[in-house]
């Protein structure tokens, strides 16, 4: 491979020819979002997420960033921000890695061996360890109200929603009303 941008474009190509939905976050091929089906026979079976993924500028020498947009129960992912725990990818990846083997791999092995011992998630790991059909009705719970294909759209402008700019509305108010008119 003669440079990471091709092996980039790749593997981009290579997981956008695979069943998986990939869009495009921006002009360039370091941010994307993909559509990711919980694995058949376990908790999170009949869940869709979308998964945000950011490439390094070293990649494949470098793990992908990798984080659910929307909500998953899961004591390896983090309740509030989507990341992942998840050593294959942060600790042990390696360029023979590529995107494919994330999401045909990596999370559908981490959703169907949690690791509760090295939670992101307290409260799922807890519960896991306590109460495992309790755990599995949660996740069920979970999938219901985040994780079915309608909340695809939702997720992504929820999330975005903090990063928008001011309405011309907002931007327009005028600073007069609160100061005064400027003195001649």
């Amino acid at each position: 491979m003669s440079s990471p941008s091709k092996r980039r474009e790749m593997d981009l190509m290579k997981l956008m020819m695979s069943d998986y939905t990939v869009e495009m976050i921006n002009d360039g091929m370091q941010e994307f979002y993909v559509h990711f089906h919980g694995p058949k026979e376990s908790p999170y079976e009949g869940g869709v997420w979308k998964v945000r993924v950011e490439l390094p500028d070293a990649y494949p020498y470098k793990s992908p960033s990798i984080g659910f947009v929307n909500k998953i129960y899961h004591p390896n992912v983090d309740d509030m921000s989507g990341s992942v725990c998840l050593d294959v990818i942060n600790q042990t990846w390696s360029p023979m890695f590529d995107l494919v083997n994330v999401f045909e791999v990596f999370l559908p092995q981490l959703l169907l061996y949690p690791n509760p011992s090295d939670p992101l998630n307290g409260e799922a790991a807890a519960l896991m360890m306590r109460d495992r059909a309790t755990y599995d009705q949660r996740v069920k719970e979970y999938i219901e109200k985040f994780a079915k294909p309608e909340h695809i759209g939702a997720a992504t402008e929820e999330k975005s929603s903090d990063e928008e700019e001011l309405s011309d509305e907002e931007y327009d108010s005028s600073d007069e009303q609160v100061v005064g008119k400027a003195d001649p």
